[in-house]
């Protein structure tokens, strides 16, 4: 306990510091979520404060993220749409899908995954995070000018007839859960379709145009018709908060620029009585947890979510380690990266049941922590509960905050979220592959399709995507690289210097192989070329494996099948030198004794020779 107060000084300035920097950010990952800002706010209470607690990673603050909220984001609209455009109805599901992320972290820190996160390719991570940037950048639009697709009237009633073939599909489907035969008693059916209100379309049309509205692409089809329709107050709101944020840092880095445009502007707009949009309000009190969660679902209705939500924890995973590489530079400390992942897990499952979205490490507010005078656990700690005593005692202030604020600071987020280091650097990378006319870069063909796939498409479909072809991509240049340098060739060997006094006569009938490298994959064609090209004379073969350090499944059945193609030219097949894995390979599937018996195997040429002089030259 000693130890854990030891910097209480420091940890207190830096956790105050860090919580008064996340405040801006949770509020407008909240709204940009979809969940509204007291979800940004209690996701980043929970995490910060229960990450902290039983990360591994001592001066990190955590919290919702530009990465987290993105795919969150995708999650939380795609489960409002299976669930009738109801939010109510979809968010115990929404929460689940958040819980089994923390759950699924926890799993990976305690079956010690955490060190093999840094194997995820930098193209893949390059795209997703460019993606982002460019997500956040265009969502933000519509908000900035002050244009909501729901709210803009002739826009809504072109959805009309849709939102009628909804709300009676939805009727048919509550009478087969009845089980109503709709053919057998149409006076049913008529009565419900009867008791359809033009609210009850007007609220559907909302959903739907809100919906046609969202993500990049929705953004850009209705772009021309937002721009007929900007409202010039909100647009002002959001280009003052855009150039405080950039302005600010000019003068000073040490008071947050995003909190210092998020108090500016909105105290001008509501001090002088502007008829902006406000955020949705903040409830007031503690936080109460959802235990919806645990009693109001069904198992079927989140299956398909399952992948999503391990996608949110791997990559909550990569964020927050990569977070704690940094902390680790600036600290000069080593993280445990498998702790971390437990921590991460832990405070991203209890911010699910108290409706947080989910977060990870946040690079800008751990660097404060640390500058401020963090060094330990319990930095990150107050950072958490500073969170909470703003939201307990300001959450009614905060709710007077410009929608168009909280827009103008994500579109700052969104254009530092980029991977500019990624972008410059594509002039320069060897074009190393060619599709079609065009030369390119492998690496940058892997960033274009995430990048790509993620704006215009599916987050989760383009990383999977991204890592499919970064790992073929990876096997084909080590493919390549590794068969240049390792020797398989048939024939025309030079003779080793040990076999400089084979005996002249037999050099017709025993032929002497030798394998300079791994078999694997990439070298296996050339290596089954053997059984065609010995001599016909040969009566014996000589494979010497001393320098076959490695052999994959696919070298293993390579060499199965030579050898059976030897076996039945009644050819003998000699093994010098056989290291220990491939020799473990070919005892699994009994190529060992059953191709090469156990007195055909040899510690070294000499006493192959022995044994050739013995049993193949008597024979001539």
């Amino acid at each position: 306990m000693k130890n854990f107060f030891a910097h209480f000084k420091g940890d207190a300035f830096g956790g105050i510091t860090a919580g008064i920097v996340a405040l801006p950010l949770a509020l407008a990952f909240g709204v940009s979520s979809g969940l509204g800002p007291t979800a940004g706010l209690y996701g980043a209470i929970f995490i910060s404060f229960f990450a902290a607690l039983f990360g591994g990673t001592p001066t990190q603050i955590s919290g919702p993220t530009a990465p987290m909220t993105a795919v969150s984001m995708v999650v939380i609209a795609g489960i409002i749409a299976a669930n009738d455009g109801s939010l109510e109805k979809a968010l115990p599901y929404i929460l689940t899908v958040f819980l089994l992320a923390g759950l699924f972290q926890v799993g990976l820190g305690v079956l010690g995954f955490g060190k093999y996160i840094k194997y995820i390719p930098y193209p893949v991570v390059s795209g997703f995070m460019t993606a982002i940037g460019v997500i956040i950048l265009v969502t933000q639009i519509l908000p900035s000018i002050g244009y909501s697709p729901k709210e803009d009237d002739a826009y809504v009633e072109k959805f009309k007839p849709e939102a009628e073939e909804i709300i009676l599909e939805n009727i048919l489907k509550e009478e087969a859960g009845e089980g109503i035969l709709v053919l057998e008693d149409f006076k049913v059916t008529i009565d419900k379709a009867s008791q359809i209100t033009q609210e009850d379309i007007a609220k559907e049309s909302k959903t739907l145009a809100k919906k046609e509205a969202s993500g990049v692409l929705g953004t850009l089809k209705v772009l021309p018709r937002a721009l007929k329709n900007i409202n010039w107050l909100e647009l002002a709101l959001a280009l003052a908060t855009i150039f405080i944020v950039y302005g600010f840092k000019r003068i000073t880095t040490k008071i947050p620029s995003a909190l210092v445009a998020l108090v500016v502007v909105s105290g001008v707009a509501y001090g002088f009585g502007l008829g902006y949009r406000p955020i949705e309000e903040i409830p007031f009190g503690l936080p109460t947890p959802n235990f919806e969660i645990v009693t109001g679902f069904k198992l079927s209705s989140i299956t398909p979510y399952i992948f999503t939500a391990l996608t949110l924890a791997l990559l909550g995973a990569i964020d927050s380690l990569l977070t704690s590489v940094v902390a680790d530079n600036m600290t000069k400390t080593k993280h445990n990266p498998n702790k971390e992942l437990i921590g991460q897990g832990i405070g991203n499952s209890i911010g699910s049941f108290f409706g947080g979205i989910p977060g990870a490490g946040a690079t800008i507010r751990t660097v404060v922590n640390i500058n401020a005078g963090g060094k330990t656990k319990l930095s990150g700690m107050i950072a958490g509960v500073m969170l909470l005593i703003i939201t307990i005692g300001l959450g009614p202030v905060a709710s007077k905050i410009p929608a168009a604020v909280l827009a103008g600071i994500l579109i700052t987020v969104g254009i530092g979220v980029m991977d500019y280091k990624g972008l410059k650097a594509i002039p320069a990378l060897p074009k190393d592959m060619k599709i079609g006319p065009i030369k390119l870069s492998s690496e940058v063909l892997i960033m274009l399709v995430v990048l790509v796939l993620s704006s215009l498409w599916d987050l989760i479909y383009a990383v999977g995507i991204g890592l499919v072809i970064a790992s073929l991509l990876f096997m084909k240049k080590i493919g390549d690289l590794t068969a240049k340098r390792s020797d398989v060739k048939p024939l025309k060997e030079e003779a080793w210097a040990d076999e400089a006094g084979f005996p002249s006569n037999l050099k017709e009938e025993v032929f002497i192989k030798h394998i300079k490298g791994p078999l694997f994959f990439g070298s296996t064609s050339d290596f089954q070329q053997l059984a065609q090209q010995i001599p016909s004379t040969a009566k014996t073969v000589i494979i010497r494996l001393g320098r076959m350090q490695y052999m994959d499944q696919s070298g293993l059945y390579a060499m199965e099948d030579v050898l059976v193609d030897l076996r039945k030219q009644n050819i003998n097949v000699l093994f010098v030198n056989l290291l220990t894995q491939p020799r473990y390979m070919m005892e699994r599937i009994d190529i060992i004794p059953d191709l090469i018996p156990k007195e055909h195997i040899f510690k070294d040429f000499k006493t192959c020779l022995n044994w050739v002089k013995t049993n193949v030259e008597d024979e001539f």
